[in-house]
């Protein structure tokens, strides 16, 4: 085994991502309390204790909730941007046995036996990041919270066996259900969330091609249906001629099956 993964959960009432190799196990972010990244850890057969490392991609507290008590309660190093250290007030959560790491979009780091790659993503925070995850030739990106989809962040998505990809919402839903202009403005902006279109674009005039895996993650749930989600995402995959990529959607209440590669 080089690496598993398992989306703990995906949405906006909280994110996380386990990703273990063998000699590390990680969350690619914290956007659960406590007790119910314990819960979902455990429902995947992991120890709950047994994180060595936290990446977060933003400030946004669904994606950062829970990691004041993570690094409170365990003995793990997290990694974020300075602009997500300040917008957290993060420095405060500097407590014994636990430490913050700051780290530079466009510049790698290894974590034990794991290589990983921040790089900037649009979005309205104070310095974002997605993350590409690499061991042994096995490379997991995790592309969430982005308004658009620059051709400079779809070249970091490439060789990717595992790809998890923000598919938020479906325009029409959004465009006639019950939220204020306002929000369905910052939604569908291009510092705010993928839809289904867009996801369909890219995989037809972006994507490589080269996920055994793809994700459909951070769906809402007034705005989408995994479904929907799906068939647009699967169609473009078919166009491509694309029929072997495993495609599923991940769910906010959750784990997925964990993928071992």
């Amino acid at each position: 085994m080089a690496i598993t993964v398992s989306v703990l959960g995906s949405g906006s009432r909280g994110n996380a991502t386990f990703i273990k190799s063998d000699r590390v196990r990680l969350l690619l972010d914290a956007g659960m309390s406590r007790k119910e990244l314990a819960k979902r850890l455990e429902s995947i057969g992991e120890d709950p204790d047994g994180i060595d490392a936290v990446l977060v991609t933003h400030e946004h507290g669904d994606h950062s909730c829970g990691l004041k008590t993570l690094l409170k309660d365990v003995p793990v190093q997290a990694f974020l941007t300075w602009g997500t250290i300040r917008a957290l007030q993060a420095e405060e959560y500097e407590l014994e046995g636990s430490r913050i790491v700051p780290i530079q979009p466009g510049i790698p780091f290894t974590v034990g036996d794991l290589e990983i790659f921040p790089f900037p993503v649009p979005h309205d925070a104070k310095e974002p990041v997605a993350f590409s995850v690499s061991c042994e030739g096995l490379k997991v990106t995790q592309l969430t919270d982005i308004g658009f989809m620059p051709d400079i962040v779809a070249e970091r998505l490439r060789g990717s066996q595992i790809l998890i990809l923000e598919s938020n919402h479906d325009l029409e839903m959004l465009r006639v259900g019950p939220y204020p202009w306002s929000l369905k403005q910052r939604l569908m902006g291009r510092y705010g969330h993928l839809s289904n279109t867009a996801v369909s674009r890219f995989i037809r005039e972006q994507y490589d091609g080269t996920a055994e895996h793809v994700l459909l993650a951070h769906l809402s749930s007034k705005n989408n249906h995994p479904e929907i989600a799906k068939q647009e995402a699967f169609r473009a995959l078919r166009d491509r001629g694309l029929n072997t990529t495993r495609l599923s959607v991940t769910s906010q209440d959750e784990p997925t099956v964990p993928i071992h590669l």
